[in-house]
């Protein structure tokens, strides 16, 4: 095996807290050291490793990221290099070995290059998974190929892994006009379920997902209604659920009770009438917006899932709903892709927010949940987990909320994936410790994950508006540095190419089947 190879390019002539000053030893095009490039200082057995972010004639600024102790990395400097100290170019098989591209309990998501060689780079998975994870990037910049990527890896390395992917576009698990069913994942790896047929039904959601679903909160007897709703929720589900357990039931229990009760509870209260139909009841005349609430969500098929449950109509029955939420059902898989892009805009927040509780709740009551961690990924975040508080997405964000500061307590990871980060929720950004920032050319948002990393690695973020497609600064826990790496490219892709205008303007006779448009639309078939 060849003796490492560091080789000289200049000295050290400036040193500050965060960067120093290199004055190369030959023409910057001889040395060929570019923007991104790692350098090293060379002193004794204490070396500082860091990224070059600024060229300038015969200078470079560099920016240190750790040091090397007696071959070993870790983050901060201790002591700094004083002017005159020699930096080289570590070898290409030096980084990888420091960057933990080899080492067997880690897995890659890409390389970089160093000197014209691939250098992989590893991640801890535990810390990746365990610490949350964020990916942003504008449309285009890759993030469908990124987490695809992640999952693939995922799999291959770990395949008793259990991840939930709440798809709101059908990138990862969809059919093609000809009916055949597509996948990002190598087959047996991965399973498809349309959140329609999931049935995530209306009994087992909290009491106050209940509310944010039939009551508006706007309407001046909504107190009123919400605590009528409460005292006869829990009687409800109470008297659907006789035996020695009634008693522990309270008015979050997911168990069943009759939905058609409430309305019928709600509708006599509204309607009572004393004194031989003389003097109105205490309640009449309150719960009309309700009751035109309820009936709207009863008799709208888009609903049906929620409302009108096929499968789930008994307690038992939440069972089976949970085996095959986090692949365990009769056809197990490592990934569960729950396919949204056949629901509705305006119930997603209600999906979603069930989605991530089931996540919560799991692992909250499973005993055994140090050797079953769950990892949830939420594509398209910024769609239902927003920053501002109150609205239709309360119940989703207070879902994602919960597990970005509790999960990790009970081994569930999360991965938010959104395209506009500075419209996602500001708690649950700020509780992810690895993050995957693709290209971003928006100011804003720019501005935003600047904020949430640590400053000493802000600087390398300056790059995000010049990244190409794939291309990410991978920051975070799970890496032993800031690098910017080329993602590998995911195999098989995800359903998520731009349409083609041209192709599709140009194409012989090209039309639309605006009857079956029609129909699709009018019956809610995607």
């Amino acid at each position: 095996m060849r003796a490492l190879d560091h080789e000289e390019v200049g000295t050290i002539f400036s040193v500050e807290a965060t960067r120093f000053g290199l004055r190369l030893s030959a023409p910057r095009g001889k040395a060929g050291v570019a923007l991104n490039t790692y350098l090293m200082t060379s002193h004794e057995d204490r070396h500082v490793l860091g990224v070059v972010q600024r060229a300038e004639d015969d200078r470079l600024w560099m920016n240190p990221v750790g040091e090397v102790v007696r071959g070993r990395f870790s983050r901060g400097v201790s002591q700094y290099p004083v002017p005159g100290v020699p930096v080289v170019r570590p070898d290409p098989r030096f980084l990888e070995a420091l960057l933990g591209g080899g080492n067997r309990n880690r897995f890659s998501l890409g390389a970089v290059d160093v000197a014209g060689e691939n250098v992989t780079i590893g991640l801890n998975p535990s810390l990746l998974f365990g610490r949350h994870l964020a990916i942003v990037g504008q449309s285009g910049a890759g993030k469908s190929w990124a987490v695809a990527n992640l999952l693939q890896r995922t799999t291959e390395s770990m395949p008793n892994a259990h991840v939930v992917v709440l798809d709101l576009h059908g990138e990862y698990w969809w059919k093609d006009r000809e009916g055949k069913v597509h996948a990002a994942f190598k087959a047996g790896t991965a399973r498809g379920v349309d959140a329609r047929q999931l049935e995530i039904p209306y009994w087992i959601l909290t009491f106050a997902e209940l509310v944010d679903v039939l009551v508006d909160r706007r309407d001046p007897h909504a107190s009123t209604q919400i605590a009528f709703l409460r005292e006869t929720v829990e009687y409800l589900r109470r008297k659907a659920n006789p035996g020695d357990s009634n008693s522990y039931i309270t008015v979050d229990t997911p168990v069943f009770f009759p939905l058609e009760g409430l309305f019928e509870a709600i509708k006599e209260a509204n309607d009572q009438m004393l004194d031989f139909g003389k003097t109105e009841g205490p309640l009449y005349g309150k719960f009309d917006e309700l009751l035109l609430r309820f009936e709207s969500r009863m008799t709208d098929n888009r609903y049906d899932f929620l409302f009108k449950p096929k499968k789930r109509k008994s307690s038992a029955s939440l069972e089976s709903l949970l085996r095959e939420f986090v692949g365990l059902g009769p056809r197990p898989a490592a990934v569960t892709v729950i396919d949204m892009s056949g629901i509705p805009f305006d119930v997603r927040p209600t999906v979603s927010a069930q989605v991530g509780r089931l996540a919560f709740e799991f692992n909250y009551w499973n005993p055994d949940r140090r050797g079953f961690p769950l990892f949830l990924v939420c594509e398209e975040a910024h769609a239902y987990v927003p920053r501002e508080a109150g609205g239709p997405y309360e119940g989703a964000r207070r879902s994602m909320n919960r597990i970005a500061r509790e999960g990790r307590k009970y081994g569930v990871g999360l991965c938010v994936v959104s395209q506009r980060p500075r419209d996602v929720s500001e708690t649950v950004l700020a509780q992810c410790g690895n993050f995957l920032c693709l290209r971003l050319t928006n100011p804003d948002d720019q501005r935003y994950v600047r904020q949430l990393v640590p400053e000493g690695e802000r600087d390398l973020l300056e790059a995000l508006p010049a990244l190409r497609r794939g291309e990410v600064i991978a920051l975070g826990e799970a890496l032993d540095m800031p690098t910017r790496l080329q993602l590998y490219r995911p195999s098989p892709a995800p359903h998520s190419k731009d349409v083609d205008f041209k192709a599709g303007w140009t194409a012989d006779a090209a039309t639309a089947d605006v009857a079956d448009i029609v129909d699709r639309w009018r019956w809610q078939r995607r």
